[in-house]
C-alpha cells in the first residue's frame, strides 16, 4: 500500500524584518503566496493532510489559506517557544498516524516537490529521520552537519562547532522528515535547556540517535531551503524563482530572446514553439499555446492565446481575452473579456472590450468598444469578415454583421447588416476665410485674459 504522508507547515512567525503589516507568509512570490508554493510542493509530493501551524495574525493567515480546504487543519501555537514547540502544537494531527511525517517552514518559497519526494523516499528505505542540508563555500553562521559512518549523528549550532566541526560545508537547511511511529515519543523528550529556554526540533536528531535510529542527511539546493526574511530576500526568492521557471520554459522549447527581461506567474503556461520577445509580463491565470509569438512590451493577464496568434509590442491582453488560432492584437491594443475569432486582426492603438469579433475580421486603428455607460457593461459583436475603417466607436449593445464594412470615423449606435457598407459621420462642410477671424477672436481671447490677470 502506498505510504501515508503529514505535511506540517511551520507558519506562526511574526516577520517583523519584513516590516509589513501583512503576514510574512502571505508576501508574493512570482504572484503566489510563499505558504502556498510550500503547500502545493507538499501536495506534489504525495501529502494528503497538511497541519498548518498558525499563530501571529492567525485569522488573516487562516482566512487565506481557506483554498486548501478540507485537506487542512490549523493549530495554534501560543506561546511560540522554538520550532519543537511548533510541531507539535500539531500533534493532534500527527496522532492521527501517518508512515511519513514532513516538516517545513512557510517562507521558503523555493523548495520544490521532488526534494521532498527525496526525503520519503529516504524513510521508505528505512531512515526514521531525514534531515536536509545544502552545502555552502562560507557557512559562517549556519548550523553544521555531523556526519559519521554516512549517518548524521548531530547538528551543531556555529557558536558551540569546534574549529573542526567549523570547516564543515553542510549546513542545516532547518526542513526534517521522520517516520510517524517515533515522532510524538521523540518530540516530547526534546528539552528547552539552551540559552533561549526553547524547544528547537534539530535535537531530534541527537535523540534519534541515542536511540539506535538511522539518521541521515539528505543535501538539496541552497535556494530550496532559502527562507525569506526581509522584502531583500523577498527579491532574491522571486530571482530565482522566475530564474528557475524560465529554464524549465526554454528547455521544453519555449523560446525567450532575453529571458531576464520575461516575467512569469506561478501558473503561466506556455507551449513549445512559442517565442517571447524582451520585457515581458505574465500575470496570474494566462495561457499561451504551442507556436505563438508574444513580441515586445507586453503585459498579459487571465488570458489565453491560441497556436500561430500575435501579440505586441506593446499589447495589453487583460482577464477574459481570448485570441484565436493566427490572429493578431498589435501595438498599442488593449483587449478585456473579447473573443477575437481565427485570423482576426487588431493591429495598433485599439480597445476591445466585452466583444465578441469573428473571423478574419479586421478592425482599423483608433477603434474602440464604448462597452460602458456609467451603469452597465454591454457587448459588441463584429461578424466574421467585418472591416471597422480606423477612429470608429462602436457604443454598446451594437452589432455589425457578416462582411460588413463600417466607413472610418463612425459612431455607430445601431446593427449593420450582414455585407453592407455603414457611414455615420456628420456631412463635412467648409467654410471659405473662415480661420483669420477664428485666429483674431482666439488671439483677442487671450489679450483679455492676460490683462485680467494683470489687474489681480
Amino acid at each position: 500500500m502506498p505510504r501515508t504522508c503529514l505535511s506540517i507547515v511551520l507558519a506562526a512567525g511574526e516577520g517583523t524584518r519584513m516590516k509589513s503589516a501583512k503576514p510574512k507568509v502571505l508576501h508574493n512570490v512570482a504572484g503566489l503566496e510563499m505558504v502556498r508554493h510550500v503547500t502545493a510542493a507538499a501536495t506534489s509530493a504525495g501529502a494528503e493532510r497538511l497541519a498548518m501551524v498558525i499563530g501571529h495574525q492567525a485569522d488573516e493567515v487562516r482566512a487565506a489559506l481557506g483554498v486548501l480546504g478540507e485537506s487542512a487543519s490549523f493549530h495554534i501555537q501560543e506561546p511560540r517557544l522554538g520550532t519543537a514547540h511548533a510541531v507539535l502544537a500539531a500533534e493532534a494531527a500527527i496522532a492521527e498516524g501517518y508512515d511519513d511525517i514532513l516538516v517545513m517552514f512557510a517562507d521558503t518559497p523555493l523548495l520544490s516537490d521532488s526534494t521532498l519526494k527525496k526525503a520519503r523516499a529516504k524513510l521508505a528505505e528505512g531512515a526514521d529521520v531525514v534531515a536536509m542540508a545544502f552545502r555552502t563555500d562560507d557557512p559562517t553562521g549556519y548550523g553544521r552537519m555531523i556526519e559519521k559512518d554516512g549517518r548524521l549523528v548531530a547538528i551543531r549550532e556555529h557558536k558551540d562547532a569546534s574549529e573542526e566541526e567549523r570547516r564543515i560545508t553542510l549546513c542545516n537547511g532547518g526542513l526534517m522528515a521522520f517516520a510517524g511511529n517515533i515522532a510524538l515519543p521523540l518530540l516530547r523528550r526534546i528539552g528547552n535547556a539552551n540559552a533561549k529556554g526553547e524547544f528547537y526540533l534539530t535535537d531530534l536528531v541527537e535523540l534519534a540517535n541515542a536511540d539506535g535510529r538511522t539518521v541521515v542527511a539528505l543535501e538539496t539546493p541552497f535556494e530550496e531551503v532559502l527562507g525569506v526574511n526581509t522584502r531583500v530576500e523577498l527579491a532574491e526568492a522571486e530571482r530565482l524563482w522566475q530564474a528557475r521557471r524560465r529554464r524549465e520554459l526554454m528547455l521544453a522549447g519555449v523560446t525567450m530572446i532575453a529571458p531576464e527581461t520575461v516575467f512569469l506567474c506561478h501558473d503561466t503556461q506556455i507551449g513549445p514553439e512559442t517565442l517571447i520577445e524582451p520585457n515581458v509580463v505574465f500575470g496570474p491565470k494566462v495561457r499561451v499555446a504551442g507556436g505563438a509569438t508574444i513580441r515586445a512590451f507586453s503585459h498579459l493577464e487571465g488570458a489565453a492565446v491560441e497556436g500561430g496568434a500575435e501579440i505586441g509590442p506593446y499589447a495589453r491582453l487583460r482577464p477574459g481575452a481570448s485570441i484565436g488560432r493566427n490572429a493578431k492584437v498589435g501595438n498599442f491594443c488593449e483587449v478585456k473579456q473579447a473573443d477575437v475569432g481565427e485570423g482576426a486582426k487588431i493591429n495598433h492603438l485599439s480597445y476591445i472590450g466585452d466583444a465578441v469579433i469573428g473571423a478574419k475580421a479586421n478592425i482599423g486603428a483608433g477603434t474602440i468598444t464604448c462597452n460602458y455607460d456609467g451603469f452597465n457593461k454591454s457587448l459588441t459583436e463584429i461578424g466574421a469578415g467585418a472591416f471597422i475603417g480606423s477612429n470608429t466607436a462602436l457604443v454598446a449593445p451594437v452589432r455589425v454583421g457578416n462582411n460588413a464594412y463600417v466607413a472610418s470615423g463612425a459612431v455607430l449606435t445601431k446593427p449593420v447588416p450582414d455585407e453592407a457598407l455603414a457611414i455615420a459621420r456628420a456631412e463635412q462642410s467648409n467654410k471659405e476665410g473662415y480661420a483669420p477671424r477664428l485666429r483674431a477672436r482666439f488671439a483677442a481671447e487671450k489679450a483679455r485674459r492676460k490683462a485680467e490677470k494683470q489687474e489681480k
